[in-house]
């Protein structure tokens, strides 16, 4: 249910390492079907550095607007453009084309959990 590659967070993002000291970040698909119809993604500018757990951005649905924070420390090198004109795209794909930054990792990811760990904690939330 959750991809086996990505790391995650209690909040409901994920960070996928690339390898190059880089990861994508995003929402899991449990966070965008609890938002409903997501309408606009507001995200910083490349450049900007956030401290994990720090609030780098909002998702606002038809529902609410939901704080979006960093999974691990770093650097935001890419900010994902289709989001500004197509934030529908974090429904449809939230692993895929609905990623949201791209971050240089500054910090290590023993703080975020694997998918095991994540698929128990939202099982227990939908309990």
């Amino acid at each position: 249910m959750f991809p086996a590659d990505l790391k995650y967070t209690k909040d409901h993002e994920w960070l996928k390492p690339a390898g190059d000291g880089t990861a994508l970040v995003g929402i899991t698909h449990y966070a965008q079907d609890a938002l409903g119809d997501v309408v606009f993604v507001d995200l910083p500018e490349a450049g900007a550095t956030f401290a994990e757990g720090e609030e780098f951005g909002t998702v606002e649905s038809v529902k609410t607007v939901s704080e979006l924070n960093m999974p691990a420390a770093g650097e935001i090198v890419e900010v994902n453009a289709v989001l500004a004109d197509h934030p529908e795209a974090v429904n449809e794909d939230p692993y895929g084309k609905g990623w949201m930054v791209k971050v240089k990792l500054a910090g290590d990811l023993s703080g975020l959990l694997d998918a095991k760990a994540y698929e128990a904690l939202v099982g227990a939330e939908s309990h």
